[in-house]
C-alpha cells in the first residue's frame, strides 16, 4: 500500500469534517448511500461547509482518490448516489 492510499484510507475512515458510517462507499444502493452521507453531515458538528457541500465533497474525494482501482459496476454506483444526495437536500440533478 502507498503512502496515497494510506493517506486517503485514513481520511475517509477518519474525516474531521463529519463521522462516516463504516463501508459506506462500498454499498451497491446508491440511495442508502445519500442517506447515510446526508445523516453524516447534518449530524456533524465539526464540518466546515454546508452539509450538502460536505456530503458531497466527500463523496467526490473518495471517487476520485479510488480512482482506476474502482470497479466500474461500483463506480456508476458511487456517480448515481450524487443524484441521489442532490435529490435528498432538495437540489437539482445535473444534466
Amino acid at each position: 500500500m502507498t503512502t496515497d492510499q494510506k493517506w486517503s484510507a485514513d481520511v475517509t475512515g477518519r474525516s474531521n469534517a463529519m463521522d462516516l458510517e463504516e463501508h459506506v462507499f462500498e454499498s451497491h444502493d446508491a440511495k442508502k448511500i445519500a442517506a447515510s452521507l446526508k445523516r453524516s453531515a447534518e449530524h456533524s458538528d465539526r464540518r466546515k461547509a454546508e452539509p450538502f457541500q460536505s456530503a458531497m465533497s466527500m463523496l467526490n474525494f473518495y471517487i476520485n482518490r479510488a480512482g482506476k482501482n474502482l470497479p466500474a459496476k461500483q463506480k456508476k454506483v458511487l456517480e448515481d448516489a450524487k443524484d441521489e444526495l442532490r435529490t435528498a437536500f432538495g437540489r437539482p440533478k445535473e444534466n
